[in-house]
C-alpha cells in the first residue's frame, strides 16, 4: 500500500533520535481517518462558457516540466556570486550547508572544522529546533563547485549519522500571476449567487480565525485585503509587496465590494515574507521558511499555507515535523513540474495536505503534479486574484492557487493549534469533496474537489 496514502489516512509514527533538547523534534500523531468515508458523487455543475475567462491557456507554461528549472534560472542570472546549482540540479546557496547536530560533540566538531566557517547558530523559538548555517571555505573562489559541496555534506552525515545536514536549498513559487483585469465587461456569472453566499457565510464563520502563510510579500493597501487584519513579518521589518503573495492572501482573506473574496474573507491573517522582493538577497531558502514556522507557531495559528516548491530538505523537514507537533496543519501546493515529475516538497511531507489544481470545466491542470501526496484538488486557473500594487485584479493559474482556498477552508474549522483537531478538520472537508477521475482517491485528485464555489472570475467581478 502507498505510503503517502497511509500518510494522509492518519498513519502515527515517531521519529527516534538521540538529541540533545535543543535539536529534539517529534513527528506528530494523527487519529485516523474514519473507516468508511464516503465520498459524495455527482454531475459538474454547467456554467454558460461564454461568461468564463479564458486563462488557462494564457498562462499555461510552454514546458510544464521545466517550471522549476527556468525560474531557477532566472535567479541565477541575477544573484551569481549568491547561488549555484546542487549536484543534484536543485538550486542552493553557494557553498552553504545547514546542520542540525545530534550532540554537543558533534556541534563543537563542526565549529572546529577547518573547512566550515560559522554563519549563523539559529534556534527556533517555540519549536526547539537549533541548527547552524555554516559556509564551506575555499582559498580559490568564494563557491564550491556541485562535486566538492555534495561529498562535504556526505562527510558530515558519515561523521554525525544520527544528525541532519543537507544543502540551504531555495523553495519556488508554484503559480503564474498575469496582468490586471480593472473589472467586469460582461453579465455575472451565474454561479455568482453561490459564490456570493458562499463568502458571506465564510464571513460570519471567520470570527477569531487565525491563519499563517509563508510566502512573498503581501500588498495590504489592495481594496481586497483593506478589510482583513494582515500582519507582516519579515524582510528586517521593511515592506516588499509581491505578485504572487498578494494573490495567495488575497484567496485567503480577501474581501471586496466588486465581488471578490477569498475562501475565509476578513480572517486574521500572518504573513511571512521570505523573499524580499528587489532586495540584494536571494529569498526563498529555508533558514527563512523555517524562522517563519517558528514566528506562526508562537502566534498560535491553527493552519499555514505555504504556496511553495522544493526538493526534500533534511533540516525542513524537521522542522515541518515540529511544528506540526505544536498542533499546526501545513496546507502546500503539489507543484507545476507536470504529472511525471517525482514529488515535491513540503507537500509531499507526510500530515502536510497536498493540493493540485483543476480549470473552470474541473480537469486536472496539465502541469499539476500527480501521485500519493494529491489530497484534495481545488480551483487554480480560470480565476482571478488580487494584483499587488494596483487596484486591479490578475489572472492566475497553478497549484500555489488552489492551496490558498482549502487552507483557508480548513482554517475555518481549526482557528487554533490542535493536533487532533487538525485530523478532524481534514477529514470533515475531505467527506465533502466531489470525486472526480477515477472512483475514490486517485493520484490526479486525491480525495476530489472542494472549494468549486470560492473560484471568482474576471465576469464575476462587478
Amino acid at each position: 500500500m502507498n505510503l503517502k496514502f497511509l500518510l494522509i489516512a492518519g498513519l502515527s509514527a515517531t521519529l527516534h533520535t538521540q538529541t540533545p533538547a535543543w535539536a529534539q523534534v517529534r513527528l506528530p500523531s494523527l487519529p485516523n481517518l474514519p473507516g468508511g468515508v464516503q465520498l459524495p458523487h455527482g454531475d459538474l455543475l454547467r456554467r454558460d462558457e461564454s461568461l468564463l475567462t479564458s486563462t488557462s491557456q494564457l498562462l499555461a507554461p510552454a514546458d510544464p516540466l521545466r517550471w522549476r528549472e527556468r525560474l531557477g534560472d532566472q535567479l541565477l542570472r541575477r544573484f551569481p556570486d549568491q547561488l549555484q546549482r546542487s549536484a543534484a540540479g536543485e538550486l542552493v546557496f553557494s557553498g552553504e550547508v545547514l546542520a542540525l547536530p545530534s550532540s554537543d560533540a558533534a556541534r563543537r566538531r563542526l565549529l572546529e572544522d577547518e573547512g566550515l566557517r560559522l554563519v549563523e547558530a539559529s534556534t527556533l523559538e517555540g519549536l526547539d529546533v537549533a541548527w547552524l548555517r555554516l559556509r564551506a571555505t575555499s582559498t580559490t573562489t568564494s563557491t564550491t563547485s556541485p562535486a566538492a559541496l555534495a561529498a562535504l555534506i556526505a562527510r558530515l552525515k558519515a561523521q554525525d549519522p544520527e544528525g541532519a545536514y543537507d544543502y540551504h536549498h531555495i523553495y519556488l513559487d508554484a503559480g503564474d500571476v498575469g496582468s490586471g483585469v480593472v473589472g467586469a465587461t460582461s453579465a455575472t456569472s451565474a454561479t455568482s449567487g453561490t459564490a456570493g453566499a458562499s463568502a458571506a457565510g465564510a464571513r460570519a464563520a471567520a470570527g477569531g480565525s487565525r491563519l499563517g502563510m509563508i510566502d512573498s510579500g503581501v500588498d495590504t493597501a489592495h481594496p481586497a485585503l483593506q478589510r482583513s487584519t494582515v500582519t507582516r513579518r519579515g524582510c528586517a521589518g521593511q515592506t516588499r509587496p509581491a505578485a504572487h503573495g498578494t494573490a495567495v492572501a488575497s484567496l485567503l482573506v480577501g474581501d471586496s465590494d466588486v465581488g471578490f473574496h477569498g475562501a475565509l474573507p476578513r480572517a486574521r491573517l500572518f504573513a511571512m515574507d521570505v523573499f524580499c522582493e528587489g532586495s540584494a538577497q536571494p529569498g526563498g531558502g529555508v533558514a527563512a521558511i523555517a524562522e517563519g514556522l517558528a514566528w506562526l507557531a508562537r502566534e498560535r495559528v491553527g493552519v499555514v499555507n505555504i504556496s511553495l516548491v522544493g526538493p526534500p530538505n533534511a533540516l525542513l523537514r524537521r522542522v515541518v515535523e515540529a511544528a506540526q507537533a505544536q498542533g499546526l496543519l501545513i496546507v502546500a501546493p503539489v507543484g507545476n513540474d507536470g504529472p511525471a515529475a517525482p514529488p515535491l516538497y513540503p507537500a509531499a511531507w507526510p500530515g502536510v495536505i497536498g493540493v493540485t489544481a483543476v480549470d473552470a470545466r474541473r480537469r486536472v491542470l496539465a502541469e499539476a503534479g500527480r501521485g500519493a501526496q494529491v489530497a484534495l484538488a481545488a480551483p487554480g486557473a480560470d480565476m482571478v486574484a488580487a494584483q499587488a500594487g494596483s487596484r486591479a485584479y490578475a489572472p492566475v493559474r497553478g497549484t500555489s492557487f488552489a492551496s490558498p482556498l482549502v487552507a483557508g477552508l480548513l482554517a475555518a474549522r481549526l482557528p487554533s493549534p490542535d493536533r487532533a483537531a487538525a485530523s478532524s478538520a481534514f477529514n470533515a472537508l475531505a467527506r465533502e469533496a466531489m470525486d472526480l477521475g477515477a472512483p475514490g482517491r486517485d493520484e490526479v485528485y486525491g480525495m476530489g474537489l472542494v472549494g468549486a464555489s470560492l473560484r471568482v472570475s474576471a465576469s464575476d467581478l462587478r
